[in-house]
């Protein structure tokens, strides 16, 4: 069985850091995900709010250094849970356990993003860093291969 999720989105509020009784650090947060395609018709959203906890040294550099409107992506995996409200009623919680974090973009960006956060506006710069040209001679490097069909094992 498969349970893995990958998100790229922008932090709706700072990172809320917490300790267990044991003193694992733990990070609660949510992530907005643009929606592909047109607005929900009945809600007018764009955008699905995602809610994430990482732990241990994840949850510490989150707190530390994601702030709100920062982009940011988290690989993972979902989780349920339910527990027992202070008034005895049932709670259910999905949310997605970070196995890793990365902050997306440049320092400069997170920076301005936070002072103007509510102005969500997805940036594909952050995809295109850091990625050279690629071209067909880069894999054409070496002696060329001559293998029939019928050496095939498929």
């Amino acid at each position: 069985m498969i349970n893995r999720v990958v998100l790229v989105g922008r932090l709706t509020r700072d990172v809320e850091v917490r300790k267990t009784q044991t003193g694992i650090s733990v990070a609660s947060f949510t992530v907005a995900c643009d929606r592909r395609g047109s607005k929900d018709a009945q809600s007018g959203q764009t955008a699905d709010f995602i809610s994430c906890v990482a732990w241990r040294q994840s949850a510490d550099f989150l707190g530390q250094y994601a702030r709100k409107g920062a982009l940011i992506g988290v690989d993972g995996h979902i989780q349920t849970r339910n527990y027992d409200d202070k008034d005895g009623k049932r709670v259910y919680v999905t949310e997605v356990v970070a196995d890793s974090v990365r902050l997306l973009g440049s320092r400069n960006q997170s920076e301005s993003t936070s002072d103007n956060a509510s102005a969500y506006e997805p940036s594909t710069d952050a995809f295109d860093n850091n990625f050279e040209e690629i071209s067909d001679a880069d894999f054409n490097t070496g002696p060329s291969l001559d293998i029939s069909s019928d050496d095939l094992p498929f």
